[in-house]
């Protein structure tokens, strides 16, 4: 019941956010091809979500041993893990949107903040990456130096995310502008 709520929920978004996203895409003059996949972007979205729902601590544990055995009637056309994982970075755009039009958790007035790094590449080779070029920096954090991003995560006390924004990794968690926007 859960799932199918949160299908419909996510496929309502998606069939409005989609004609607006490929409106805005930039393109280099030549056609790109769009194949579809035996997943629709919206069943992706949902087993995405789907695992944070859950108690599994692993997406593939999740996937394996919950989504391949007890989700197949729900999905029909599931794929193999490995092919899944290639899938998920297609949503990963329609998520954050989605993510961010719908606040999973209601604000109770106890609220927590933390941020996590997310590396690019290595740190030897940031001067080489050229796709997040001029997006991502270089950060310290106490694990060590670090090339990429920084995702500042706002929770109440029952885990659930309030909000979410990412910043390059040399922004501090202190900064004014993080703590306006989150």
């Amino acid at each position: 019941m859960i799932l199918t709520k949160l299908f419909v929920e996510i496929d309502d978004f998606y069939k409005s956010f989609e004609p607006e996203y490929h409106k805005s895409l930039l393109s280099e003059g030549k056609v790109k091809r769009r194949r579809s996949t035996t997943l629709s972007k919206s069943e992706i979205m949902t087993i995405v979500v789907f695992f944070h729902m859950s108690k599994f601590r692993t997406f593939k544990d999740y996937y394996i041993r919950y989504v391949q055995k007890s989700l197949k009637s729900a999905f029909p056309a599931l794929v193999s893990y490995q092919r899944f994982v290639e899938l998920m970075p297609r949503v990963m755009v329609p998520l954050f949107a989605f993510m961010q039009q719908r606040r999973l958790g209601p604000i109770t007035g106890i609220s927590f903040i933390d941020s996590t790094t997310i590396k690019v590449c290595h740190i030897k080779r940031e001067k080489q990456n050229r796709v997040f070029a001029g997006l991502a920096a270089k950060g310290r954090t106490t694990m060590g130096w670090f090339y990429g991003f920084k995702l500042h995560l706002v929770i109440n006390e029952k885990g659930e995310i309030l909000s979410f924004f990412f910043t390059p990794g040399n922004s501090s968690d202190q900064d004014e502008k993080v703590i306006d926007h989150l």
